[in-house]
C-alpha cells in the first residue's frame, strides 16, 4: 500500500524526545554465600586472637573394685590461634557537575558510583576470604592479608580430589594447602571420603559450598541404593492440564551417612591450585566461622581537589576459624 504525499513520517523527525527507561539494569551476581554465612565479631587490633579447644576420642575406661586414685587426667591447654585484618578500599571522585546533573535510573552520581563499588567490594571479599592464601603480618611496603579458608585445614579435615592428592596446610593459617594435578571431576566417592573425615574429628557439617560446575557435577550424580538419596536422576513429572512434562535433574540436598547438606553454589570462589581449572568444594558447618571487623564498611571524604568529589569506601577485616575441626575441604576437583 503506498504512502499519501506529503505525509509526515517519524524518521524524518529531529525533535523527537529518547524514550530512555528510568531503570538501570545490572546483571551483576550480588550473592556471597560464604562471607553472608559467617558471624559477625569485633577486631580491637589488626592481629586479633581465640582459642580452640578438643575432647579426645573414647576409649575403655574400667577400673577394679578398692583400686587407688589413680594419676591426675591428662589436662591440655586450649589452643591459641591468630590472624590478620586486611584492608579493602575503593576511591570514588566525580565532578561537581556530573553531580547535579539529572541522569535516568538514579540519584546522584558520586553515591550511585558508591553503591556500586560496595557491591563489588563484597565480591572481592568473598574470593579473597575462600583463597589458598596465608596470612601476611605486612609491612611499610606489603599489605597485611588474612589467612583464607583453605588454610585453616589441617590433615585429618582435607582430602585431595584430583588426579594427585596434593597436601593440607598445616592448619593455622600460617602456610598454604597444595592442590594435586586438578585433571580429576568430583565424585561421590571423594565427596563421601570428606564427609566421614571430618566426622570422625568431631564435625557435624551441613552446608557444601561448592562452584557453579560442582554444582552440575553432583546434580549429575548418580546413587540409587546407596542408603543415601538419588542423585540427578531426571524425572518425568506430568504438568496440570498441560499434558507436558518437567524434567527435574538438580540436586540441592545431600542427604548422607553422617548429616544432611544443603548444597549452595558460588560463583566468587577461588580457583586454586594448578591452573585455573582447579576447584575446591568446601563442606561447611558455618557456626564455626566468622569475620572479625577491625573497621567495618565506611565511608571517608577525602580531600577536596578543585570543583569535584572525593570519597574512600573501605573496610578492615579478617577470618576467624573457631574451630577448623568443624568443617573440611575437598581440594583440586576439575
Amino acid at each position: 500500500m503506498a504512502i499519501a504525499s506529503d505525509t509526515a513520517l517519524t524518521y524524518d523527525g529531529v525533535q523527537i524526545r529518547e524514550d530512555l527507561s528510568d531503570v538501570i539494569y545490572n546483571i551483576a551476581p550480588m550473592d556471597t554465600p560464604f562471607m553472608s554465612g559467617c558471624a559477625k565479631t569485633k577486631a580491637d587490633n589488626v592481629l586479633y586472637q581465640w582459642q580452640t579447644d578438643s575432647i579426645t576420642a573414647g576409649a575403655a575406661n574400667r577400673h577394679i573394685e578398692g583400686d587407688d586414685s589413680p594419676a591426675a587426667l591428662d589436662a591440655p591447654q586450649p589452643t591459641k590461634l591468630q590472624n590478620y585484618c586486611q584492608i579493602s578500599r575503593y576511591v570514588l571522585q566525580t565532578s561537581g557537575t556530573d553531580q547535579v546533573v539529572n541522569y535516568a535510573g538514579r540519584g546522584k552520581a558520586q553515591a550511585y558510583q558508591l553503591a556500586k563499588a560496595g557491591k563489588r567490594m563484597k565480591r572481592d571479599m568473598e574470593l579473597m576470604l575462600t583463597s589458598n592464601t596465608a596470612r601476611v603480618v605486612g609491612t611499610a611496603t606489603l599489605a597485611r592479608a588474612t589467612a583464607g579458608l583453605p588454610t585453616w585445614f589441617p590433615d585429618a579435615n582435607f582430602h585431595g580430589g584430583g588426579s594427585t592428592s596434593g597436601s593440607a596446610a598445616t592448619g593455622d593459617g600460617t602456610d598454604t594447602m597444595t592442590n594435586g594435578a586438578a585433571t580429576a571431576a568430583a565424585t561421590e566417592a571423594k565427596l563421601k571420603t570428606i564427609i566421614k573425615k571430618v566426622y570422625d574429628v568431631g564435625g557435624q557439617p551441613d552446608m557444601m559450598i561448592v562452584p557453579a560446575t560442582v554444582k552440575q557435577t553432583i546434580s549429575g550424580l548418580a546413587s540409587v541404593g546407596s542408603g543415601s538419596i538419588s542423585l540427578g536422576i531426571p524425572q518425568r513429572n506430568p504438568v496440570s492440564g498441560s499434558g507436558g512434562a518437567t524434567a527435574i535433574a538438580s540436586v540441592d540436598v545431600y542427604v548422607s551417612d553422617f548429616g544432611t547438606f544443603k548444597i549452595v553454589p558460588d560463583r566468587n570462589l577461588a580457583a586454586d591450585g594448578v591452573g585455573s581449572v582447579a576447584a575446591n568444594v568446601f563442606v561447611m558447618d558455618m557456626d564455626y566461622w566468622a569475620i572479625s571487623w577491625l573497621r567495618p564498611f565506611h565511608t571517608v571524604n577525602l580531600a577536596k581537589q578543585g570543583d569535584s568529589v572525593k570519597q574512600m569506601l573501605l573496610a578492615e577485616y579478617g577470618l576467624v576459624s573457631r574451630n577448623s575441626a568443624s568443617s573440611g575441604i575437598l581440594a583440586g576437583v576439575s
